[in-house]
């Protein structure tokens, strides 16, 4: 499929791959940090992230997305090396706090891009491929975690800021140059309702979709898992992704992107309900692959709804309105596995509330006018009497 996606679509998702085979050092912030500093850290790095993925989408009402995309890997790279050589609570934190407010920079140029390069009715084709060729090249990044991480943490750091040094490096050689566009809209712009409700949507979504990626390895482990199980089934379902992510979105083409996003979900409340309630670890492997091939089909599909819908001028404000769920959900979801007891409850109900919120609210029936006031009828003209002279 990817030797008939234009080629700025192509080199896009290579720097995008790139990129992915060392982003594993937030997953590993928390050991980076200590355990003195990993619930401060894990805070800083939520805002800034949060702040990040705005300051992205503003940057396109006065840069091309090639720009953008080259000043997020760049900063974010340099960010990374301070984390590497920081030394202390202050340098720490204020370290994380920059690695915060580049990590997210080139999302919305990313998906502003895509948008503008995939031929027409490809937009599900093209986000989608991004999305599954970034979980397998995360899985590949995942073995050169467990390669590095006996070395120290901080070299976690160094190896993510050279993938993101390299893949700035080949965007500025290889994505093209586009003129500015300017933005045509008023100075106060505000999402609309639609926005407003697939932005919740998306917030439950990712709430869910992080409670189980964050959460996974431990349950296996204290399910009784031996250490390596986590890794190779990590490993097995990014292998497993590509396939059935492809199968899928032959076969869910032509449906309407919230409809296969609302049955999508649903699937994955039940393997998530599973994942929950079943404690042998052969069961928990099957929930998580089975939870894994339904994840796979949906890749993409959030972006391509929002390129579908959105004025033009305004699809930058809208990615990075709606790609802002991811903020939120991200510091938001250790609370509420807290809370709850365990992170797979959370997962479960938050996919539950994905359909119900997508579901679009009926217009209220115009009010009954009443019965048809009948004519007045003319009344009635005299005949003309003879004159009698």
């Amino acid at each position: 499929m990817t030797e008939r996606l234009p080629r700025p679509v192509r080199a896009l998702i290579g720097v995008r791959v790139i990129n992915q085979l060392g982003a594993y050092v937030m997953s590993f912030l928390a050991v980076l940090a200590g355990p003195d500093l990993a619930s401060a850290a894990l805070a800083v790095f939520g805002v800034a992230a949060l702040a990040s993925r705005w300051i992205g989408g503003m940057l396109l009402d006065r840069l091309a997305p090639r720009t953008v995309v080259v000043l997020g890997l760049a900063s974010t790279g340099a960010a990374l090396l301070v984390l590497a050589l920081a030394h202390g609570p202050p340098q720490t934190l204020g370290a994380v706090a920059l690695v915060g407010l580049a990590f997210e920079l080139c999302e919305p140029a990313t998906q502003e891009a895509l948008a503008r390069a995939a031929p027409a009715g490809r937009h599900g084709d093209v986000y989608g491929l991004l999305g599954t060729s970034l979980v397998a090249a995360g899985a590949v990044g995942g073995l050169l975690a467990a390669v590095l991480l006996p070395l120290g943490a901080r070299w976690l750091a160094v190896v993510d800021a050279a993938t993101c040094l390299a893949a700035a490096a080949v965007a500025l050689a290889f994505l093209p140059r586009e003129p500015v566009r300017p933005p045509v809209r008023d100075a106060a712009w505000r999402p609309s309702r639609r926005l407003v409700r697939l932005t919740l949507a998306g917030t439950a979504f990712a709430a869910g979709y992080l409670a189980v990626l964050m959460y996974m390895p431990f349950v296996l482990l204290q399910r009784g898992a031996p250490a390596w199980l986590p890794g190779l089934v990590l490993t097995g379902a990014a292998v497993l992704a590509p396939l059935t992510g492809r199968l899928g979105r032959r076969a869910l083409d032509r449906l309407p992107h919230e409809r296969v996003l609302a049955a999508g979900t649903g699937a994955l409340a039940f393997a998530a309900l599973v994942l929950a309630v079943g404690r042998a670890v052969p069961v928990t492997v099957a929930a998580y692959l089975a939870w894994a091939v339904a994840d796979s089909v949906l890749q993409g599909r959030w972006q391509a709804l929002i390129a579908s819908i959105a004025p033009e001028a305004e699809r930058p404000r809208w990615f990075a309105f709606f790609g802002s769920s991811w903020g939120v959900a991200q510091p938001a979801v250790p609370g509420l596995a807290a809370l709850a007891g365990g992170a797979m409850p959370v997962a479960a109900v938050a996919f539950l509330a994905v359909p119900l919120t997508l579901r679009r609210p009926k217009p209220d029936p115009a009010p009954d006018p009443g019965p048809a006031p009948v004519a007045a009828k003319p009344a009635a003209v005299p005949e003309a009497v003879p004159d009698p002279s």
